[in-house]
């Protein structure tokens, strides 16, 4: 288990830049255990499409909007997580849900640049830009095979128009492509366990992986008490409900439990 606790200057480093990186946020143990549940997660190999982008490239994704007893939701509970996300938005937060991005070798798509505010206030009904989520890398991470691009300080230009590219939404690229005469343009390359945090109006995209090795990450969001989406019809992601935070060991203990379950169920197969 690794301990984290958020200081005062990486919080100010995330209001000033939008982001902040956390090397080793889980331990080697807890990433292994998560790369082969991944791995090995039926519902994961069974995607069937995804997410076109502008150039024809498909990006995977498994969201989640409920908790359950595995690995994943032991992680979005996890203390380390939660205590960071409630100091950094200054407010209890709950789960708006996680998902699995799997960005495969040689055909995983890219994402167009965006906000997540861009998604969560058109389709979601959020009415502040109070939300952030938390990317922890299964495989390293890099450019060549479509690391995730931030553009640093964008979380203060406000809420871009947002439209449909692909099967995408996009920000406006004219806007975009102003910010990035203006702002930097940055490239957070992660290794397996380490984790970035980043607020739901900083600009983020990824290019196509076009490398022979994958680029898998599970996303942790979450919203605040006080951003409870005000509709509640046709919004997929669920509405403010207490989360139970759990304390950090109890992600090795589950992630165990977990894989010997696979285990076992691969051996009587």
């Amino acid at each position: 288990m690794n301990a984290f606790n958020i200081t005062d200057e990486q919080v100010a480093t995330f209001h000033e830049d939008g982001f902040l990186v956390v090397p080793g946020l889980l331990s080697d143990e807890e990433t292994n255990l998560l790369y082969r549940i991944g791995r090995a997660d039926r519902e994961i190999q069974n995607i069937k499409g995804g997410r076109l982008d502008a150039n024809g490239g498909i990006s995977r994704l498994l969201v989640h909007n409920a908790l359950h007893d595995d690995m994943y939701s032991a992680i979005v509970r996890s203390e380390r997580i939660v205590n960071t996300m409630e100091k950094l938005l200054d407010d209890e937060v709950y789960h708006f849900h996680h998902k699995m991005m799997v960005k495969d070798p040689r055909i995983g798509g890219a994402w167009e640049w965006h906000q997540d505010y861009g998604y969560w206030y058109r389709n979601n009904h959020c009415l502040w830009p109070d939300l952030a989520s938390c990317m922890i890398a299964l495989d390293r991470a890099t450019k060549e095979n479509g690391c995730l691009q931030v553009i640093r300080g964008s979380n203060k230009c406000g809420r871009l128009e947002h439209g449909q590219i692909a099967d995408q939404t996009g920000a406006d690229l004219k806007r975009v492509e102003a910010l990035l005469e203006r702002l930097e343009l940055v490239y957070p390359e992660l290794d397996p366990g380490d984790a970035l945090f980043f607020h739901c109006n900083t600009l983020h995209r990824s290019d196509q992986n076009r490398s022979d090795k994958p680029r898998w990450a599970l996303i942790c969001c979450y919203n605040t008490k006080h951003n409870d989406p005000y509709i509640y019809k046709e919004t997929s992601h669920p509405p403010y409900s207490h989360l139970e935070k759990w304390p950090d060991d109890r992600v090795l203990e589950v992630g165990r439990q977990q894989w010997q379950q696979i285990q076992a169920a691969g051996t009587s197969s």
